[in-house]
């Protein structure tokens, strides 16, 4: 705990200073686009807000308009305790002997690009540096030295014409971003080598793409995984059924046998041989239509083939091809008080996604969730993705000041069928241990399905229309799983702390 106040002492002036030139994460088109309903049309438009430096460079001369000039500074300490460190003896999660118990280090980000964008072409190029300091994990799963981020030509203009094209290195965006997003709450973030093609009405949208995923790689050129293909066709529309967004999506997966070799030491997981297909739906209720209330409802069913593959890279050994038969479930509900002190805000949410209940039948059922920003649905610890798993949330919001945000929220988690893994954020299933032996999460289908519930309290301060700071804390209670699977060493609940700075200049 001392190496932890040390840290945090020394990165306070940091965090403090960043408080005046933080910046908003969400997302503003810089330049001109078609009059949208929906903000999901962010695939094909420039995705970083237009910063300190653009509005000051528009306003000295409209020759200057077409330009997007700036950058994004980002700083956030983090403080873990009991969560698992690769690397370290004991790195399993929620372990109390024999684990690490105390992760405290510094992520810094910084981002710089250039584009522009005319009636008919527009081009942009962004650069990328992420680092980390004091992190125990090895590899460093969130540094990657300075590389290309994005790089990508938009040809056609959708308010003149309905067909626009987008080429090159990019960020996928949909829905809520729990199939397909660009994970941006990760230090590198993800990024696609992608060419799209989007037709656009007053009201509805339909994207056709093909992409490769880029693997980071720190100190080397990130490329993207040639064996890994993924291709939709996604679109949406505001007009089918009145005051909701409806969207349908057929999405495709094609991964062939050399992808689990790719690359030594990868910094994300690299997935195994797989042709899985993706039917789902997604419905929203659309902005200040419902008199203060509003839902979410999303459902998607996977068909196929799943590879299963033994060791790592580089001798990774694919074994045998499984059907793929998986689905997943959301719903949410919230109602907000419009017109009361801090517009207060109550919502519930539900979350299913298939487990696999025999591994050895030939069908896998676990649920692929592709390509989501976990953190932005998984609870703030990021201790879960939309695999084998269900949990219910609880929610709340209030503005006690116009720049004041806080939010609180309650998770409760199961595994969805005890004899498939308990999945990490990342997607990998967390293992180790013998089944029946309490000493790891191998697959023990004897052991009760409740993982535990997380608690979270979050605070965010918009200090101006470039600038954010914010402070969270989070806290997971293990339940009968984790102490069934742990208790030849004793578990423990784990904490989670952080503290932000955005600048968008």
């Amino acid at each position: 705990m001392v190496h932890s106040f040390r840290i945090i002492t020394a990165a306070l002036p940091l965090l403090l200073w960043g408080r005046t030139l933080a910046a908003q994460e969400k997302p503003i088109t810089p330049a001109p686009t078609a009059n949208v309903s929906t903000p999901q049309l962010a695939p094909l438009m420039v995705t970083t807000s237009p910063g300190l430096l653009n509005d000051w460079l528009r306003d000295q001369s409209t020759v200057l308009q077409p330009w997007d000039l700036g950058g994004q500074l980002r700083a956030r300490l983090e403080h873990k305790e009991y969560f698992a460190t690769p690397s370290q003896p004991g790195a399993v999660d929620f372990r109390k002997t024999g684990g690490n118990a105390d992760n405290t280090y510094l992520l810094l980000r910084e981002k710089i690009h250039l584009g522009y964008f005319q009636d008919w072409f527009g081009a942009y190029v962004e650069a990328r540096d992420s680092s980390s300091t004091g992190d125990e994990r090895n590899p460093n799963l969130e540094s990657d030295t300075f590389d290309l981020h994005q790089a990508f030509l938009r040809l056609c203009n959708p308010s003149k014409f309905p067909l626009v094209a987008k080429v090159g290195r990019q960020e996928l965006i949909y829905g809520d971003e729990r199939l397909i997003g660009p994970s941006d709450w990760n230090n590198i973030g993800r990024v696609f080598d992608a060419a799209k093609l989007r037709y656009e009405i007053p009201g509805f949208w339909v994207d056709a793409f093909v992409s490769r995923v880029v693997i980071p790689d720190d100190n080397n050129f990130n490329v993207s995984n040639e064996y890994d293909t993924f291709s939709g066709i996604y679109g949406s529309t505001s007009v089918l059924i009145p005051k909701q967004e409806t969207q349908l999506y057929f999405l495709a997966r094609n991964t062939e046998n050399g992808s689990p070799n790719l690359q030594t030491g990868a910094l994300v997981p690299l997935p195994s041989p797989r042709d899985i297909y993706t039917v789902g739906f997604r419905m929203k209720s659309l902005p200040k239509q419902l008199h203060g209330w509003d839902y979410t409802a999303e459902a998607a069913f996977q068909f196929g083939r799943f590879g299963t593959v033994s060791g790592t890279a580089p001798k990774a050994i694919v074994g045998k091809s499984l059907h793929q038969e998986a689905y997943a479930i959301h719903l949410d509900g919230g109602y907000t008080w419009e017109h009361a002190f801090g517009t207060p805000r109550l919502a519930v949410e539900y979350n299913y996604a298939s487990g696999d209940s025999n591994p050895k039948d030939g069908t896998h059922s676990t649920f692929d969730t592709l390509f989501p920003s976990t953190h932005k649905f998984s609870g703030i610890m990021d201790l879960f993705s939309w695999q084998n798993m269900q949990d219910v949330g609880l929610f709340a919001s209030i503005k006690p000041l116009p720049k004041l945000t806080l939010i609180t929220s309650y998770r409760a988690f199961w595994l969805a069928d005890t004899a498939d893994a308990f999945y990490q954020g990342n997607g990998t299933p967390r293992t180790g241990g013998t089944t029946g032996g309490h000493n790891g999460y191998a697959l023990n289908p004897n052991y009760g399905s409740y993982v535990g519930s997380e608690v979270d309290l979050l605070a965010n301060y918009a200090i101006m229309p470039y600038a954010s700071a914010e402070a969270a804390f989070g806290h997971f209670f293990g339940g009968d799983y984790v102490r069934q699977s742990l208790s030849k060493f004793g578990s423990a609940d784990a904490n989670y702390i952080y503290l932000q700075t955005n600048l968008k200049f």
